[in-house]
């Protein structure tokens, strides 16, 4: 089944590194920001990904400004390695959730990989950022196969500001 905008995106329950659950968030419900921010990422592995962590860290208020209330990163990874993710990776700000099941991972439309080399785990997601509306359902989205090509927070940014001040609704759903 395909993922598609305007539909509720699927249950997101998983732990956070920092304590609690996903669900201690209020993803997708408007809390503090009409838009949600749900960063799928590759793991511990990944230097592209801690790149865009990185950025997502430092840019929290922007992204709060420009609308987008919530943000979470979320991998396949063990509670050991997204523990290093969020240390090695210095994220105080931006919560980090693991143990994304594969069936999870599927769901949301994500392309899966498996280990070519030392360092990553068997299996492990490839990028994905899905923007979640007021209401739960997906706003929209951008996958990879590859670690690299993900959109700019500027233009994410710019996109979500252009939709609140222009009510635009979600596209790519017929």
């Amino acid at each position: 089944m395909t993922l598609l905008p305007a539909q509720t995106a699927p249950d997101l329950r998983l732990e956070l590194v920092s304590g609690g659950t996903t669900d201690d968030l209020n993803l997708g419900t408007g809390a503090d920001g009409r838009f949600t921010l749900v960063v799928f990422y590759r793991g511990l592995h990944c230097p592209i990904c801690r790149k865009q962590l990185a950025e997502i860290e430092k840019r929290i208020e922007d992204l709060q400004a420009a609308g987008i209330g919530r943000t979470v990163a979320v991998s396949m990874e063990t509670a050991e390695r997204s523990t290093r993710v969020m240390n090695d990776w210095h994220l105080a700000n931006l919560p980090v959730a693991y143990g994304l099941s594969e069936t999870a991972a599927r769901s949301w439309g994500l392309k899966l990989s498996r280990a070519i080399k030392d360092g990553e785990p068997d299996l492990f997601n490839e990028p994905g950022i899905f923007i979640l509306d007021d209401d739960g359902t997906l706003f929209w989205s951008s996958t990879a196969t590859m670690p690299f090509g993900r959109p700019s927070l500027d233009d994410i940014m710019a996109g979500v500001r252009y939709a609140q001040d222009h009510d635009y609704p979600a596209r790519g759903a017929a």
